[in-house]
């Protein structure tokens, strides 16, 4: 998994902004929501929402830690980038936005599938 090109993907996604929180922390949001955070500059890991089935399949890899903080909201955080390949990675992130947009009213859904 490439760090960068998997922050270039969250980018291409609707609806998706991006800010800082946390001082050092790059967040992917939709509809204010997160769905990625990695640390700013040059990523070293990123960390995403998960489905529950998959949340203990992912995190008994080598490289991919319950997310601190978020573990309990089923994210994991990749600190290896060979813990997933890029294709892997990039399912995984969509799939994040996918669930984080599936929790927005229909109403925002419907405005930030329309821009």
């Amino acid at each position: 998994m490439n760090f960068e090109s998997a922050k270039s993907l969250c980018r291409t996604f609707p609806g998706v902004t991006e800010d800082t929180k946390w001082d050092n922390d790059l967040v992917f949001s939709v509809g204010a929501k997160m769905f990625a955070v990695t640390n700013l500059g040059e990523a070293t890991g990123i960390s995403f929402k998960v489905e529950d089935e998959r949340f203990l399949e992912l995190t008994d890899r080598k490289g991919i830690i319950p997310a601190p903080y978020l573990a309990r909201a089923k994210w994991v955080h990749v600190e290896d980038a060979d813990a997933l390949g890029d294709e892997e990675a990039a399912q995984l992130l969509r799939r994040s936005y996918e669930l984080v947009f599936g929790k927005l009213t229909k109403k925002l859904q419907r405005e930030i599938s329309g821009a």
